[in-house]
């Protein structure tokens, strides 16, 4: 039997392997804010990973942002060596999910298994995907044990809060640079018939408008900063809001709408700080000195960061110029350029053509609206032969009654394993 049959007759004979992976994956709360149970996590997978002969490093990203010995954040490097030198592909699965929130109707860390699927905060993303790309590496090694090169998974933290405890804390320690690392997937949940090539840009920032404070009777006495923020709102909508929806991308950016320049108010805070819940009594009657409101900037691969932060000052000048006491501070909270990785790049070849063996269909080249951990990867790492390639909907990440398929986790790890057999060398 060829080698092609034979990776794809026995990732589908482990089909119930992998949803018990993902189960028990599952069943570890990593919930992200704070960061819980990271190490507990690890702790599996290396035990998993260990037995079936990679060498396992748990390595904690002190010093990082968000690390803390209350919450610690903990990832795994596991290496398997093959039977002599050569290149390395690298799986790069992230281990936190976001809070569970309201309306589930099955135990979002139960690991339900129904109806050909599992259920649970975390199964589509992306523990499903990190499930996966395990059994396509066990796999692989089994059945080809004397490949030449090497294959590394990671299990890292903090991707859903910047992913700077996580796969940036291990860029800036040495893990993706190029002579390491030759090739990288990322088993987001993308569907299991596209290859994402990268992301758009993000530049997040506070705005802080500025007034007077007096008393609420005689708000004439004051100068209301919360009316100055409105200000700021209404010369957004006016001019700022259509000028990005103006531009548009040749970068394969889904969905559609997510192909031009946007802009999000992600929050918006004036005047006195909201009373806690169990405070019966009423507000203070003053006018807000202070407001603030941050930003959700997501820019396109041919605009420059530093002409997206000079739009929004220069706007912000603007509205100096023409109303009295208006005064601000513009503060930089953090910044991602876009990335796309070449259609031709190794890595992308390779996925392309086993998504054709498996699927029997040409894969969708995409960009995500948001960015992901390839970021670090190209930015910090400077390795660009870098994809995001896993199973799952990503309509369904985030969402009550999260889950992934388990037909969509088999036929992804078949891609995986005949990507590995593609770029490693027998």
């Amino acid at each position: 039997m060829a080698l092609t049959d034979r990776l794809h007759a026995e990732i589908a004979h482990r089909e119930t392997g992998i949803a018990e992976l993902t189960r028990d994956l599952i069943r570890v709360p990593t919930i992200n804010p704070p960061g819980e149970n990271y190490r507990e996590i690890c702790d599996l997978l290396a035990r998993r990973l260990s037995a079936r002969g990679f060498a396992v490093e748990l390595l904690r990203a002190e010093g990082a942002r968000g690390d803390s010995d209350r919450y610690p954040r903990w990832n795994l490097v596991a290496r398997r060596e093959g039977a002599a030198p050569g290149p390395c592909v690298h799986f790069n699965s992230h281990i936190d999910v976001v809070e569970v929130g309201q309306g589930w109707t099955v135990d979002p860390f139960e690991g339900l298994i129904r109806d050909g699927r599992v259920y649970g905060r975390g199964a589509c993303d992306m523990k499903g995907g990190l499930a996966a790309s395990i059994v396509a590496a066990e796999v692989f090694a089994d059945l080809c044990p004397q490949f030449r090169g090497a294959i590394e998974i990671s299990a890292t933290a903090d991707e859903e809060t910047g992913g700077y405890g996580g796969v940036a804390w291990l860029a800036e320690k040495g893990y993706f640079t190029p002579d390491r690392v030759q090739h990288v997937i990322i088993p987001e949940p993308l569907n299991k018939d596209r290859i994402c090539l990268g992301h758009r840009g993000v530049w997040w920032a506070e705005l802080e408008t500025h007034g007077r404070i007096g008393h609420g009777s005689m708000p004439f006495l004051g100068d209301c900063a919360v009316r100055h923020m409105g200000a700021v709102i209404a010369e957004m909508e006016q001019h700022l809001f259509p000028a990005l929806a103006a531009r548009r991308t040749a970068m394969p950016v889904v969905p559609e709408g997510a192909r031009q320049s946007t802009l999000n108010i992600n929050s918006i805070h004036g005047g006195q700080q909201e009373l806690p819940s169990d405070f019966t009594g009423f507000p203070a009657p003053v006018v807000p000195d202070s407001c603030r409101m941050v930003i959700d900037r997501r820019f396109l691969i041919e605009e420059e960061l530093e002409e997206v932060r000079a739009e929004f000052t220069e706007m912000l000048e603007r509205i100096s110029a023409r109303r009295p006491g208006f005064r601000y501070d513009l503060r930089d909270m953090h910044s991602v350029r876009p990335t796309m990785t070449d259609r031709d790049a190794p890595v992308v070849t390779a996925v392309a053509a086993a998504i054709r063996r498996v699927l029997g269909a040409d894969p969708d080249y995409v960009v995500s609206p948001g960015t992901y951990d390839q970021k670090h990867i190209d930015r910090i790492g400077r390795m660009k032969n870098c994809i995001a390639y896993g199973p799952g909907i990503l309509d369904l990440a985030h969402q009550p009654d999260e889950w992934v398929g388990i037909a969509d986790m088999v036929q992804s790890a078949q891609v995986m394993a005949l990507a590995l057999a593609d770029l490693l060398p027998r």
